[in-house]
């Protein structure tokens, strides 16, 4: 098997994209093989929902992979025991138990040390890893050593697959794309539900469904990306030839993980810490505010705090640490587990579009979005919560309930993390500005 023929073998398998690491030695099933000095490879490799070990000995975090080996005859072997395992410590990532439980594993290959060796992980549609690696000797070794390829997302390589889009085609892609919509000036507010039916939209969200509409995105609550394997967040701003104008930008929507909002809900919640309504609404409670790190909110009497994180050395402290809203006499109101947010930021923030936009009211609701676009790479989880120890990223929930007294109260979730424009650059390695 060469190159093109693994290639093609991996895309016949469901594969979308392709990477591969040159192993070092240590590389193996005793010692783990190195995924990187962060956890960007949570933004490569899918994994089920982090588990947090809290120990004496070690503060980690686990996610199983679904991860299958590939045989020079195109089949799969499952390997139920292959995990990503995250140590804040250092930071890093190492891939284990990629050979336990599997009927037939590569294990003259994976179990030793042998320099030279070449690990390829592609990357299905549905989530699935599939890895093969070849031995110093090998076509495929000579092949790759023979390209001289640079890694370009943390250790990794990326390799192009036949008939999928690449990077930089996808990149082109999107940005053909926001030209276009550029050109048609004003648009009439709308937005496209799940059916894929575009219906009117007189919201304060509308321009971001708006701009999903005109790239064929239907409104979901999906953590993936948006477009190509691009997120796309539109922002308002003032004028088009400031970007870091407007309002703030909601990056996610996570629901808490814990806390007085876990255990007894939504309700009650918002009994316990809201407010009446303070433009005169009847009948209405708001939940509500901006909470940034160690800052208590006047309004609900709470303070964020980001429980197991050290801001001096930017590192997790305790594996089961989160983001916590506390009262003054030290009632967690409601959480977020650092191993439930970094999961969701790696998931859905890898690459992002940053698209600025303006709204107008008359003739009708109307928006229009600029032709300077800030396009967003490499972060991970690390960034996001550096980020909000220094109140870059901050807590900007709308929740409310609506006819409180009323035997059928009607209540809205709505927890929102956000950055201002002028600070997402606190969030990724690299920015780049393209004109379309």
């Amino acid at each position: 098997m060469n190159l093109k023929q693994l290639k093609e073998a991996f895309v016949h398998a469901g594969a979308k994209r392709l990477y591969a690491k040159p192993l070092a030695e240590n590389d193996n099933s005793k010692n783990q093989v190195y995924f990187g000095p962060d956890f960007e490879a949570l933004n490569l490799f899918p994994c089920a929902e982090l588990v947090a070990e809290n120990s004496q000995r070690s503060q980690i975090f686990k996610g199983k992979l679904e991860f299958s080996w590939l045989g020079i005859n195109g089949a799969l072997a499952e390997a139920p025991g292959a995990q990503l395992i995250l140590y804040p410590q250092y930071p890093e990532v190492r891939f284990s138990g990629f050979l336990r439980g599997c009927t037939n594993p590569p294990s003259p290959l994976m179990a030793n040390r042998i320099s030279g060796r070449i690990l390829f992980l592609a990357v299905t549609g549905d989530r699935r890893i599939i890895g093969f690696v070849v031995g110093p000797s090998h076509v495929i070794a000579a092949e790759i050593c023979s390209a001289a390829i640079s890694p370009s997302v943390g250790v990794f390589f990326e390799l192009s697959l036949p008939t999928i889009p690449s990077d930089s085609s996808s990149r082109a892609k999107l940005l053909a794309e926001l030209g276009r919509i550029n050109r048609l000036g004003w648009i009439d507010s709308k937005q496209l539900d799940s059916t894929r039916v575009v219906r009117p939209c007189c919201a304060p969200q509308c321009g971001g469904f708006t701009l999903e509409a005109e790239l064929g995105i239907p409104k979901n609550s999906v953590a993936e990306p948006d477009f190509l394997g691009w997120e796309v967040k539109q922002h308002s701003v003032s004028n088009f030839t400031r970007l870091d104008s407007g309002t703030a930008i909601t990056l996610m929507t996570p629901e808490p993980t814990g806390g007085f909002y876990k255990q007894f809900g939504v309700e009650a919640f918002i009994r316990k810490f809201g407010y009446p309504d303070k433009n005169d609404k009847p009948d209405r409670l708001n939940f509500g505010g901006v909470y940034r790190a160690n800052c208590r909110q006047p309004s609900t009497g709470l303070t964020m705090q980001l429980n197991g994180y050290d801001p001096s050395t930017g590192k997790i402290t305790e594996a089961g640490g989160s983001v916590a809203l506390v009262s003054d006499e030290g009632i967690v109101a409601a959480d977020w587990a650092f191993s439930s947010l970094l999961a969701h930021w790696s998931r859905k923030h890898t690459r992002a579009a940053y698209v600025p936009s303006m709204r107008r009211t008359e003739p009708c609701w109307q928006y229009s979005y600029g032709s300077r676009i800030r396009l967003a790479q490499r972060t991970d989880g690390l960034r996001l919560l550096r980020a909000l120890a220094c109140g870059a990223v901050f807590y900007d929930p709308g929740i409310k309930l609506e006819n409180a007294s009323s035997s059928k109260p009607m209540s809205k979730r709505r927890s929102q993390f956000r950055v201002a424009s002028k600070d997402i650059d606190s969030l990724y390695e690299t920015i780049e500005i393209e004109e379309v």
